[in-house]
């Protein structure tokens, strides 16, 4: 079992820290420029993971059940459940693409940009949203393979989109002198050139699925309706999660550019964390779905154990990384002496979130392979309502009060799915 993990984890960890170097990355491009820039990259990047997170669903949701029907090795159902995925991405993308304006000038307001980079979010956003199709076609592409247990394929996509993105980026801004304009068009095509290659794959690895296809299974009403249940279950769960996030950045703009240029700097030391500790959530969605599928309750529990473990060791590695080295790698993001004063006080608060966060994370993994959608959402919206009483409490604590709503939220998510979990065990939903 512990080899299964790892042959899943380990591609996952790997590409999953090619995430978060890209946005190091443009950081780093920004934090060079100014500190406009540097919040106008991190509001408009928060723009578009509302959107796209709330959308994960494409993701989780395909993996969850197709790891079930590849358990069950129903193999047209396995290719079905792509075709009803790209059904909803290409239905999404024309209304995110048809929208635009108003969804920008919604999350303008919302977020409380400052008036200096009103402009700069929103050319961003113009050219950013343009890749829906593709942003949200890689999330079904990928979901689909990780539900057949293959971690190696996203991997390669993953790796090839961050590191196209980067080097584009890099060269608009730096040899072109393109600014935001420049980093949102290296990630419009990286994110293309991504769902072309992830096409090429389906085709030449899973050609005998794709001769299974048919439209009217596809939509067959009752596997439809199935599946856009457990996916607005799915939906209403990340959409708490990304209000949750989007008002701490909204908060965090409202005190100042200075305060956000920090608060976004240490965002980025959570996402090296969430993303390496997802690389075993993401293992633990494919063989939870996979035994599951299999009725095998043991090799389920199993899987649920051991998955622990390895993150648990990984969240510890962050800690210690963190509080040895936090001050030094908060230098990587930006050379602005004021910046890097204003991040001194709440590094601390770095070295807390890895270990108190990580269970919420793998219980996420475990809860989308065993398809419990609706136990996802309820004890997202407990911890929301846990969320919001925190904030109200610790606002006198000013921007230690804020991380500290935070750290409490992804407690308490991890908290309330434990006790499911040990009232309803692999009989969740």
């Amino acid at each position: 079992m512990n080899k299964e993990i790892l042959r899943l984890a380990i591609p996952n960890i790997i590409s999953n820290v090619s995430v978060p170097l890209l946005s190091t990355v443009d950081t780093a491009l920004m934090g060079r420029l100014s500190e406009s820039h540097l919040g106008a990259v991190g509001l408009g990047a928060m723009i578009f993971n509302f959107i796209y997170w709330n959308f994960g669903f494409l993701r989780m949701g395909t993996t969850g059940m197709t790891a079930q029907a590849y358990g069950r090795k129903a193999s047209s159902a396995v290719i079905q459940i792509l075709g009803r995925a790209f059904i909803v991405v290409l239905g999404l993308s024309i209304v995110l693409i048809l929208l635009k304006g108003p969804i920008c000038d919604l999350a303008i307001y919302l977020l409380h940009v400052q008036t200096d980079q009103i402009d700069l979010v929103r050319d961003y956003y113009n050219i950013r949203i343009l890749a829906a199709p593709a942003t949200l076609g890689l999330y079904a592409l990928m979901g689909w393979f990780f539900g057949l247990q293959n971690a190696i394929i996203p991997l390669v996509l993953t790796v090839f989109i961050n590191i196209a993105n980067m080097l584009i980026s890099y060269y608009l801004v730096r040899e072109k002198g393109m600014g935001v304009d420049g980093v949102a068009l290296g990630t419009l095509i990286a994110q293309y050139a991504g769902i072309l290659l992830g096409f090429l794959f389906l085709l030449g690895k899973y050609r005998s699925y794709l001769l299974k296809l048919t439209a009217k299974a596809v939509l067959q009403t009752k596997a439809l309706q199935s599946f856009l249940s457990i996916n607005l279950d799915i939906f209403i769960r990340t959409l708490c999660l990304t209000l949750a996030f989007g008002f701490f950045y909204s908060q965090s703009s409202a005190g100042g550019e200075l305060m956000l240029a920090a608060n976004v700097i240490l965002l980025q030391f959570l996402n090296w964390m969430s993303y390496g500790v997802d690389g075993f959530a993401f293992a633990s969605e494919s063989l939870v779905g996979k035994y599951a599928g299999q009725a095998d309750e043991g090799k389920t529990r199993q899987a649920i154990r051991l998955s622990f473990l390895w993150g648990m060791a990984i969240a510890l590695g962050f800690s210690l990384l963190y509080g040895l080295g936090g001050q030094s790698l908060v230098r990587i993001y930006t050379d602005q002496q004021d910046v890097v004063h204003a991040t001194k006080p709440f590094v601390f608060w770095m070295i807390l979130f890895p270990v108190f966060s990580t269970p919420s994370y793998l219980w996420d993994g475990i809860f989308i392979g065993l398809t419990a959608a609706k136990s996802m959402r309820d004890t997202m919206l407990m911890a929301i309502i846990v969320f919001i009483l925190v904030f109200w409490i610790s606002q006198p604590w000013g921007n230690h009060g804020l991380w500290f709503t935070l750290l409490v939220f992804m407690v308490a998510r991890g908290g309330f799915q434990y006790l499911f979990f040990a009232r309803k065990g692999v009989a969740l939903d």
